[in-house]
């Protein structure tokens, strides 16, 4: 089979199977690339999270990108993207046809409400695991909490707290490389 067609069709599965996001794809993803196929390492994986969270757009589609680039350069990249959004676009085109008929149903909204905790354990899954990746310890722990409470308890920007991270980060470094001369 021909690795294009192989790789929009198991980025179509993830995207058509996926209610959540591109948070809820990565163990999907992670699953399929790294831990079936071992197309990329896990370290590589990480790195390409990592990329996708921190470029502007929607993460789902930026990790698309990135892991067909890794694999097929850019007719890779345009397999993935289009195998993980072209599912979704037509669900939501299905949906928006017909949502007239079905927006006040019962029925229905019992049925999303049942999903959001399906979602949120898709989404709290890879954050465990990129902690256990980023050797988070009792030492390190307090920083993704005093990011997490500044941006949501104090309304402050991510940006900020990503540059103040960075700097933070080239501190520590300088200082813990002069202490071993």
């Amino acid at each position: 089979m021909n690795i294009y067609v192989k790789l929009f069709g198991i980025f179509s599965k993830i995207g058509m199977f996926t209610i959540g996001g591109g948070y809820a794809m990565v163990p999907l993803i992670e699953d399929e690339i790294v831990n079936k196929r071992n197309w990329i390492a896990k370290e590589d994986f990480l790195d390409l999270l990592a990329i996708s969270q921190s470029v502007p757009g929607v993460f789902a589609v930026n990790i698309s990108i990135f892991v067909g680039y890794k694999l097929r350069g850019v007719r890779g990249s345009l397999a993935t993207t289009l195998g993980a959004v072209l599912p979704s676009f037509v669900i939501i085109l299905a949906i928006a046809m017909f949502f007239d008929n079905f927006k006040d149903n019962q029925i229905v909204e019992r049925i999303f409400k049942g999903i959001r905790p399906a979602v949120v354990a898709l989404i709290a899954a890879p954050t465990f695991s990129m902690a256990q990746s980023a050797r988070l310890n009792k030492y390190n722990m307090w920083i993704p909490i005093v990011s997490a409470l500044l941006i949501w308890g104090l309304g402050f920007s991510p940006i900020w707290i990503i540059i103040l991270a960075g700097a933070g980060g080239y501190i520590w470094g300088r200082i813990k490389k002069r202490s071993l001369r």
